[in-house]
């Protein structure tokens, strides 16, 4: 089924995407770093068709994108020291949590069943996505692109990319996001790991508090 290209800051765009979403449709959005894949990650089959939409491994898990610490809540939790501490000087931004799950939060995110027991997180520094996560909650995204092609910095480029008979619903246009993909890490309580470098450097992330920028998070 072919997509359609909405204009992100029209109102009525969210809506339709929202619409497509909850239906277990996949939707293309922009973020602060790279256009991503969206689907609602409480339903199995929208789940599937995201990881056969992009060609992704099984083994590779999906990430969740949030609108809030409400939200992490919902999927991960109380932060442990590492994480809280991360989260407070670098979210909303191009940073990946790997932290353990809520016991609650039991969706199917791809992974090997060792990684079932945490969940990577990120809260985004972009109103679209924000807002499609205020209307539906987490949401799973990935870069918009075929596994192991550059990602998407256009709505054209999704368009290009997934031109064949399985497409995302929606595509909401954004204008360009041509920043790099999110830095990984994986917390457990005071210690971290860089699982893959992106946008932040890992001696950024281990460097001392620049003034101004550690904002309050809560840890519960």
């Amino acid at each position: 089924m072919s997509g359609v290209v909405l204009a992100a800051g029209d109102a009525g765009s969210l809506r339709q995407a929202a619409e497509a979403l909850a239906d277990g449709h996949i939707v293309a959005v922009p973020t602060d770093t790279v256009y991503g894949l969206a689907a609602d990650p409480t339903q199995p089959e929208a789940v599937a068709r995201l990881f056969e939409l992009k060609g992704r491994p099984d083994d590779v898990p999906l990430p969740v994108l949030v609108a809030g610490p409400e939200q992490v809540s919902q999927v991960a939790g109380e932060l442990d020291l590492a994480a809280a501490e991360l989260a407070a000087r670098f979210w909303p931004g191009p940073l990946t949590l790997v932290v353990p799950r809520r016991p609650t939060f039991t969706v199917d995110l791809g992974g090997p069943t060792s990684a079932r027991q945490t969940v990577g997180v990120r809260r985004p520094d972009h109103p679209v996505v924000v807002a499609l996560c205020e209307l539906l909650g987490p949401l799973a995204v990935t870069s918009a692109n075929l596994h192991g092609a550059p990602p998407a910095t256009s709505a054209s480029d999704v368009a290009e990319t997934f031109a064949g008979s399985i497409q995302p619903m929606v595509i909401l246009d954004g204008g360009r996001c041509d920043g790099v993909p999110s830095t990984v890490v994986e917390c457990r309580g005071p210690a971290s790991r860089c699982l893959r470098e992106g946008a932040l450097a890992w001696s950024v992330l281990h460097g001392p508090p620049q003034p101004g920028s550690v904002r309050d998070w809560p840890r519960g």
